[in-house]
């Protein structure tokens, strides 16, 4: 696929991820809406955009509050193209279920899940009416822990299974449209929303550095690819076996379950 010169909208560009994407398309030339929740990470996105040669659009926007989808929409209704999507905004609260509140509950489901969905759907006759001609992209950021759902992560994983399944119906539902649906599954990967969480590879949460999952995730980009799996090999290994025999994942998990508790309560970027 060609990634030059896109027109189109980023959601959570303020930092990790999002950022990154950002990064990668206006050097290509690409006019991006940043979209995100703090003015001063999204200034500073468009700053490095604009270093690397691209345009940029900077909308504050809670995504799960009335309105913003149509906020959105309007700001880029008077561009000639939009070619591309990134639903990347996410946010994630680990724990024990029973100790999870029902705020927390609410906040995951309509910023991972309900908001991205309805984004799509407004924004989708744009991206059906600019993929005529060489394509439009829109790509859903999910997670690896929608491949294996880890213990105290069950909302979280949850709202990253249902963009996933969204993504896969989606993709069928426009075959010869002319937009191409990516779905991304990143593994535990370097960035801010990581800092509060403590888990380290001796309990399954090797991280990658941004940098290579980025560049994994616009090689298949640009490769055509539709599933694109960021994780490290040693993940990818436990992907398989949750497939063939989950049951053996369960009993892999299990004689590190206090100590994985004790390194995620603190994981929240609510």
């Amino acid at each position: 696929m060609d990634l030059t010169k896109r027109h189109g909208i980023i959601t959570g560009a303020g930092q990790g991820i999002g950022r990154a994407l950002a990064l990668e398309f206006g050097r290509r030339g690409g006019h991006l809406l940043l979209v995100g929740r703090q003015l001063d990470t999204l200034a500073e996105t468009a700053r490095l955009v604009a270093a690397k040669g691209g345009t940029t659009e900077v909308l504050v926007e809670d995504l799960t509050q009335p309105g913003a989808v149509e906020r959105i929409a309007d700001l880029v209704s008077s561009w000639s193209i939009v070619d591309l999507l990134v639903n990347n905004a996410g946010n994630v609260r680990a724990g024990r279920l029973e100790l999870t509140s029902d705020a927390d509950v609410h906040s995951m489901i309509d910023l991972n899940l309900t908001a991205p969905i309805l984004l799509t759907k407004t924004l989708l006759p744009a991206l059906r009416h600019s993929g005529k001609e060489r394509g439009s992209i829109l790509v859903n950021i999910s997670s690896g822990i929608a491949l294996v759902g880890m213990p105290f992560y069950s909302i979280y994983a949850a709202t990253k299974s249902g963009i996933s399944q969204f993504g896969e119906s989606l993709r069928r539902e426009l075959i010869g449209t002319g937009v191409h649906v990516a779905t991304v599954y990143p593994g535990a990967t370097d960035t801010a929303m990581m800092t509060s969480q403590t888990a380290g590879a001796e309990l399954g949460w090797g991280r990658r550095p941004l940098e290579d999952v980025i560049t994994d995730l616009i090689a298949a980009l640009e490769a055509g690819e539709h599933e694109i799996n960021t994780a490290p090999e040693s993940r990818r290994e436990m992907q398989q076996l949750n497939i063939t025999d989950p049951m053996a994942v369960d009993a892999a998990l299990a004689p590190g379950l206090e100590a994985l508790e004790l390194a995620v309560r603190d994981h929240r970027s609510i």
